[in-house]
């Protein structure tokens, strides 16, 4: 036998059906530039496995979330043997895990139990629509993914406490857009300072990639670090203030808890519902009125306490 007939070869069903693409796909594909052209033999045409192993390069990186344009630049580098093992150790270094964090499953009387003992559909719905409880499909008995057994232990000891589901969920979704404004942040300040010369080429070169790969490795912990000690300097800054604030003599003494009909514009109700839904509303508002007070008392503490220091400044 040849060589040459010993090279596998495909009708170009036969290459959908090895692929996992659809003949549609393929020849869509063909017309992008994204794959080479078949060879003609006769009234046929016959794809080899450069073409097979072409369209599951094309796969992995549309799952790791490229465009089509930008797979074909990638494709075009890797033609004129720039290669592509930098680019995707690089890729595969930005999607890694960012925590040591390992995920876990908890069943679901397990989940009950640990909220109280009685089952909240609502709960758990607003769970699995912000990622802490993933279900787990066929299974006999219900069963959830936790990505973060921590987020989830913090849920736990917040309900102890006497903190109601609804605030816990109400507080965890403003907290995740302070987060990823974080976030966004830090990563515009790498790429500006850092990661800009590494990123000049579309796409990188191979030896840029790899280089830029090591140094996400170097910086990954630093986002966590910042905001870590941060978040202690200002928690003991600002649970000072507001224990002596509470201690104070001159203190308005706390009135009763009972809830209260407040009346709100209905163009603010729809606004909000929009924002958060219907079900919603009431601890929207009453997390934003309390963050107003909050913020407020903190201010008027700074001011207060900046005047003292003026005062005793003063000749």
């Amino acid at each position: 036998m040849s060589e040459q007939s010993a090279q596998p070869e495909y009708r170009i069903e036969d290459l959908a059906h090895h692929s996992g693409a659809t003949v549609r796909t393929i020849r869509a594909y063909q017309d992008r530039g994204l794959l080479p052209r078949p060879e003609r033999r006769g009234r046929s045409n016959v794809y080899g496995d450069t073409h097979l192993a072409r369209l599951r390069q094309i796969a992995d990186l549309l799952d790791r979330g490229y465009t089509l344009a930008s797979i074909k630049e990638l494709l075009e580098a890797w033609d004129a043997g720039r290669g592509l093992g930098g680019v995707l150790g690089l890729v595969a270094e930005v999607e890694g895990p960012w925590t040591d964090e390992e995920a876990d499953r908890i069943s679901r009387a397990e989940l009950d139990a640990r909220f109280g003992g009685t089952p909240d559909e609502e709960a758990v719905r607003e769970a699995i629509e912000l990622g802490v409880l993933e279900r787990v499909p066929d299974r006999e008995t219900e069963e959830y993914l936790v990505p973060s057994p921590q987020e989830l232990a913090v849920a736990a000891e917040l309900y102890a406490a006497g903190v109601p589901l609804s605030a816990i969920t109400g507080h965890l979704r403003e907290l995740r857009g302070q987060v990823e404004h974080i976030a966004a942040r830090f990563l515009e300040f790498t790429t500006e300072h850092v990661f800009a010369r590494y990123l000049e080429h579309r796409p990188p070169t191979d030896a840029d990639a790899a280089e830029a790969a090591t140094m996400v490795r170097r910086l990954r912990p630093l986002a966590q670090q910042t905001v870590d000690a941060e978040l202690a300097r200002a928690m003991r800054l600002f649970a000072t203030r507001h224990l002596q604030l509470h201690l104070s003599p001159d203190a308005p003494l706390p009135e009763d808890r009972e809830p209260r009909s407040v009346a709100l514009p209905p163009a603010t109700i729809r606004a909000v519902e929009r924002l958060v839904g219907a079900e919603n509303v009431a601890a929207f508002v009453a997390a934003a009125a309390e963050r107003e007070v909050q913020t407020r008392t903190l201010d008027t503490l700074a001011s207060n306490a900046a005047n003292s220091e003026q005062i005793v400044q003063a000749p």
